[in-house]
């Protein structure tokens, strides 16, 4: 794994679509903190987070890791406390009715329903 670009005395944040294991998460986490980084955080769209996941989130350098509520985390919230969830539904929903009626999804990229 090699880092490009300079992270001293920044906040970095990871951006991915999912983590399963967490190895690469974890293992770039830690590449980040040795470069330099203030904080680290992680944005996932789906956090899978299977067999040492969780125990490799808890003892890596994470301030937060962010993910959707696509797949339940009430279990894995209470066994690791970095882990934090968005509510998704209402632009799920949206996008499922827009597309329903034959109306631009790509609309939800600008105009996000509350």
């Amino acid at each position: 794994m090699v880092l490009v670009g300079d992270v001293k005395d920044r906040v970095a944040i990871m951006v991915d679509d999912m983590a399963d294991t967490c190895g690469t998460i974890c293992h770039a986490a830690d590449k980040l903190i040795d470069a330099g980084a203030t904080k680290v955080y992680a944005i996932l769209t789906h956090g899978i987070f299977s067999g040492p996941a969780i125990s490799r989130i808890n003892n890596a350098p994470f301030e937060a890791v962010v993910v959707t509520n696509t797949i339940p985390q009430e279990e894995k919230m209470k066994a690791c406390p970095k882990i934090q969830v968005i509510d998704i539904a209402m632009i799920l929903a949206e996008a499922i009715r827009r597309t329903h009626n034959g109306e631009s999804v790509s609309y939800l990229f600008s105009h996000v329903p509350l």
